[in-house]
């Protein structure tokens, strides 16, 4: 583990301003608790526990915003996705990387004070559904957490970086991973997992936020029944499943929300989708607790209640998008409630103390997969043969009317701000030979060519827009049209401000009251997590993690825009800033050249490339024209002649290059080489569609 430790001043310092464990374990519980700590910091996921992500400061607003500009950013050494929420106290910031690399720097000036590296195995990559991507710590007294990607929960000590404790979270011989951000709750540590296109079991599990000790356990699926249930919510989820579920894990991981209202001492966290995708393969019903959001008591992690956004869900929705929780006056009664723009293109609204349903409306357009859910239940009423055996077109897309990235909510303008994505399509072809494969990221899509593949391409593109949506009159203020479809987690502040960057990497403030844009900046690479806000010694700063992977960043579907794919960096501004940005170059500007003369059949080039999609896309990209990651038509010769020791025997897995072996042969590999080296490798890259979450 490498960790590089603070000067001894600095040490000193740190540590005078601090408290006991034993005072701050009762004394933090109400500072990181409270609906609005102190303004200049930011110490929760959200800021608040609300997770508005709201910030009372307004140095920074809609007069002075036009004289932003940066002060200072650092390089990451990374062109993978960064997600995090940096969090800041007392002028230290706290943020992560890829490969669930920790760092905390002054956030002043952005000089590193220590780094901690939990040196996570490159080779589980394969394991990864989204990237090696962490969206951040969590802090509690002297203490940070953070979930890496081989499924461990670490303890730091927030003033040197050296570890406290470890638990593992997670068995690592199977495809689980983290990388959302912990949530304290009183004095546990909350923390999910990921990796249910890999066939693992979902769950949340509370740890002792002193010993590392576990708590409780949450199971979001039921397990073999033969083995008996954990408790009476997975027996009664048992009853919405058929067939041996279980022996493909199931799904239903918590691999992002989570949040926690401590007035009601309730957590709350959306869950993912099923495995395999398609009910019919999974021999139909609800499939509880899957696609839903869930609250369990934060005292001993039993059910309180489940709402399910999506019954029996078919095409990937999960429901583990942002969870903001709100008092709104509805129906002229002031309800607590929580809000979820889902992927599913319904905004919802619940009642958070009994999860009842109060409204679900379509807040992007085109949506196919559903006509209307019922006024009374939430439940959807889905469009006719959208989920049997059949090809459909299907919208929103896997990737969602809107995904993982960050919402904020302004008590001011009253208004939900998000990044939204109207009219994505995706083709859904349940293959009835689908067999569950640890090894691929083999969701149960059948990938032949139909003609609806044909009907897909001639459609008009989608489109993206940050969308401000009133949640009581159920209906949109403003929209402000992007020239990009994926737009990054966002900001709200006194200063009438929203911030947004975008995967072209510009980085936008609109006015919050009707979305005008006030001013921008090009952070040369593309932009996935949201911006944050702060005070050192009176000034107000705004920072923000930019670096374009997950999804859009590696898959590189066509049709996204302009995406900036590029070098990894901070970036933190504060009025009269005037450093200038110099980002390094990536990627190539020729056409490949051929390095090798290859004789290969048309059969080998198309069995190429229905191997590349299931084995290497996620990866190296659509069409194999890759995003955030290498490039393979540019590979060298020697790279190319040497791709059994590096596919099938794992020469570079230290790097992130995991073998394949075990599922793929010599001949296999002539196939993908073949299909990389084939003039189509780019042209196919028009007929692939996103299709993962």
């Amino acid at each position: 583990m490498l960790i590089r430790h603070v000067s001894s001043c600095l040490f000193l310092l740190a540590f005078l301003g601090f408290a006991s464990w034993g005072a701050l374990k009762t004394g933090n519980d109400k500072q990181l608790s409270s609906t609005d700590p102190s303004a200049g910091d930011w110490l929760l996921y959200g800021r608040t526990s609300d997770d508005q992500r709201f910030s009372p400061l307004s140095q920074i607003n809609e007069q002075t915003v036009a004289n932003l500009g940066m002060v200072w950013s650092r390089e990451m050494g990374t062109t993978r996705g960064l997600e995090a929420t940096p969090l800041v106290q007392h002028g230290v910031l706290y943020t992560t990387g890829s490969w669930s690399v920790v760092y905390a720097l002054d956030a002043k000036t952005g000089k590193q004070l220590w780094t901690y590296d939990p040196q996570v195995k490159r080779e589980r990559a394969k394991f990864f559904c989204c990237d090696a991507v962490n969206r951040g710590v969590a802090l509690y007294g002297d203490r940070l957490f953070v979930g890496t990607l081989d499924g461990t929960l670490v303890a730091l000590d927030k003033r040197t970086g050296a570890p406290v404790w470890t638990a593992n979270t997670a068995d690592i011989t199977k495809a689980y991973s983290i990388t959302g951000a912990p949530r304290i709750a009183g004095d546990r540590v909350i923390i999910g997992n990921a990796g249910a296109e890999n066939g693992v079991r979902g769950y949340v599990s509370a740890y002792d936020a002193e010993t590392g000790k576990l708590a409780w356990r949450f199971y979001t699926v039921p397990g073999n029944p033969a083995d008996g249930f954990e408790s009476k919510a997975m027996e009664d989820a048992a009853k919405t499943w058929h067939g041996e579920w279980w022996t493909a894990g199931g799904g239903g991981t918590v691999w992002d929300a989570i949040a926690y209202d401590p007035a009601l001492d309730l957590l709350y966290f959306g869950t993912g989708n099923a495995s395999a995708w398609y009910r019919t393969l999974r021999g139909g019903g609800d499939n509880l607790y899957t696609a839903s959001i869930v609250a369990v008591h934060a005292r001993n992690g039993e059910l309180a209640w489940h709402f399910q956004t999506t019954p029996g869900d078919n095409w990937d929705y999960d429901a583990t998008q942002p969870l903001l929780q709100a008092d709104l006056n509805i129906a002229g009664q002031l309800r607590k409630v929580i809000m979820q723009p889902n992927k599913n293109g319904f905004f919802y609204v619940l009642d958070r103390a009994t999860g009842e349903f109060l409204s679900g409306t379509a807040y992007v357009s085109g949506i196919s997969w559903a006509t209307s859910l019922d006024p009374k239940t939430g439940r959807p009423i889905e469009a006719p043969g959208v989920a049997g055996s059949e090809a459909a077109m299907i919208s929103p897309d896997p990737g969602g009317a809107h995904n993982w990235n960050p919402t904020a909510f302004s008590p001011a303008t009253r208004l939900v701000y998000l990044s939204a994505k109207n009219s994505t399509q995706m083709v859904h072809v349940p293959d009835p030979k689908w067999k569950y494969d640890p090894n691929s990221h083999n969701e149960g899509l059948d990938s032949h060519e139909v003609p609806l593949h044909a009907k897909l391409d001639d459609m008009p593109p989608s489109t993206g827009e940050l969308l401000a949506w009133d949640p009581v009159a159920r209906k949109a203020v403003w929209r402000a049209p992007t020239p990009v479809l994926d737009g990054g987690g966002v900001l709200a502040t006194a200063g009438n401000l929203v911030f947004q960057g975008r995967s072209d990497g510009i980085l936008a403030a609109y006015r919050a009251t009707d979305g005008k844009q006030l001013w921008s900046f090009d952070a040369g690479t593309g932009i996935m997590a949201p911006p944050v806000t702060y005070t050192v010694d009176g000034v107000q700063y705004l920072c923000l993690m930019v670096g374009m992977g997950g999804v859009p960043g590696l898959y590189h579907f066509p049709g996204q825009g302009p995406i900036k794919i590029g070098h990894g960096r901070i970036v933190t501004f504060a009025l009269g800033g005037n450093a200038v940005l110099h980002p390094p170059a990536f990627g190539h500007q020729d056409p490949p050249v051929p390095v090798l003369a290859l004789k290969a059949s048309p059969q080998q080039v198309q069995e190429g490339a229905r191997l590349f999609s299931t084995y290497c896309m996620q990866c190296h990209g659509a069409g194999a024209v890759a995003g955030a990651l290498p490039d393979l038509r540019y590979s060298s010769k020697e790279t190319l002649l040497d791709m059994e020791n590096i596919v099938l025997r794992g020469t570079r897995a230290s790097v992130g290059m995991p073998s394949f072996g075990t599922v793929l042969n010599a001949k296999q590999i002539g196939d993908l080489r073949a299909y990389i080296l084939s003039p189509g490798a780019e042209s196919a890259k028009a007929a692939e569609k996103p299709r993962t979450p």
